[in-house]
């Protein structure tokens, strides 16, 4: 049964619900993984893009740069490595980030428009995803 992001709002944590959570824009090409205790996570992935990488490939980075960002509920919002063999590649999963919707995550709030995808933490520092521009802020 497909569940809805939007559904998702309206549900409070407790302590029996699972921590972990997994959806993507309606798109398909952002997709995000993370977590809601200790001020939250959120590690979001572009699959097709256009344009620069919002920050210089690092000498460390061995893989496909510019397609993964990471926010944790304080603190800047950095981009990682994606290793996996041929780059991002799209998922399949049911939660749906509805355009037009906005989800909170810990101390992290995402919003999902058809114009792309972003997310804030409290200390206001986040990422805005969409083909045309990935930026960090």
């Amino acid at each position: 049964m497909k569940r809805l992001l939007s559904l998702c709002l309206l549900i409070t944590p407790t302590t029996a619900l699972a921590d972990g959570f997994g959806f993507m824009t309606p798109s398909g090409n952002i997709y995000c993984n993370g977590y809601i205790s200790g001020g939250g996570g959120v590690s979001c992935t572009i699959v097709e893009k256009t344009g620069a990488p919002a920050k210089p490939k690092p000498n460390s980075c061995t893989g496909v740069w510019g397609h993964d960002f990471e926010l944790e509920g304080s603190g800047v919002a950095t981009m990682s490595c994606n290793t996996w063999p041929g780059g991002p590649k799209k998922v399949n999963y049911t939660d749906i980030a509805t355009y037009g919707v906005s989800a909170e995550f810990g101390d992290i709030t995402c919003t999902s428009e058809q114009t792309g995808f972003s997310c804030r933490n409290k200390s206001g520092h986040g990422f805005s995803l969409s083909r045309r521009s990935q930026k960090t802020f």
